[in-house]
């Protein structure tokens, strides 16, 4: 593994001002989030508000030549892990769908990802949602100086394979700063104490993906939608997070 690169404060403070523009481009969204609404409105909203605020939309345009992502919002619905694309598909009651926003600020990047129910959905799926989003609280616990990486899959793959769940293990979290994808990769799955040691100034993402079914995904033809193989229902949730010296701090709250 290259060596991580570690923030200044003052490389944090934009990272703060990037996090603070995704959380406030899901607020913006949330109430858009219900059925009869396209995933590209949703996508055309959170252009005009990251532009409106003077920054750009990080995933648009990103990846190869050949085939950039589409859109500035990932739109994930149902069995759509990751990497949706945000088209014409009009979400109905009872789906999920997971958004994920990226933004990129004075140079420096914020990513985040939350999954939203649509209407009414079923108890089985609430729960997949609810455990998603304790799993990424529990790994933010973990996160201080001192801790190890494989913490983090630790408290990701214990709570979700608890209850039932399995978790995605081809798609991590990263390293996020000056680019997009840094190291380190940051897997959520792992052993207790092993891995590479946390230290004050690390920023980095955890995203844990979490099936209903089975963890095998497949992509598809486009190249960049991510689907569960069982075709079984997932959802994530992501946040930036950097290691301070007393603990950590959210930076996409």
């Amino acid at each position: 593994m290259s060596r991580v690169a570690l923030k200044s404060a003052r490389e944090i403070e934009i990272m703060r001002r990037a996090g603070a523009l995704v959380a406030e481009t899901f607020r913006v969204l949330e109430p858009y989030v219900k059925p009869g609404v396209t995933l590209k409105e949703l996508d055309t909203l959170a252009e005009e508000h990251i532009r409106k605020a003077g920054a750009i939309p990080a995933y648009l345009g990103y990846g190869p030549k050949a085939s950039p992502f589409p859109g500035t919002i990932c739109a994930s619905v149902n069995e759509v892990i990751c990497h949706g694309i945000p088209d014409s598909r009009v979400l109905r009651d009872g789906d999920i769908v997971g958004v994920d926003i990226g933004v990129l600020l004075e140079g420096y990047y914020g990513d985040a990802c939350t999954t939203y129910t649509v209407g009414t959905v079923s108890r089985e799926v609430q729960g997949l949602v609810d455990t998603t989003r304790d799993a990424l609280n529990a790994a933010l616990e973990v996160v201080k100086p001192g801790a190890r990486l494989g913490d983090i899959g630790h408290a990701i793959q214990s709570l979700a394979e608890g209850r039932g769940y399995s978790v995605v293990e081809e798609y991590t979290g990263h390293g996020i700063g000056k680019k997009l994808h840094e190291e380190p990769t940051v897997r959520h799955r792992g052993v207790r104490y092993t891995g590479l040691k946390l230290v004050p100034g690390m920023v980095f993402t955890i995203e844990p993906m979490i099936n209903l079914g089975r963890p095998e995904t497949r992509l598809l033809s486009d190249k960049w939608t991510v689907i569960t193989q069982d075709e079984q229902p997932s959802a994530q949730f992501e946040h930036t997070v950097v290691v301070t010296d007393r603990g950590h701090e959210v930076l996409t709250r």
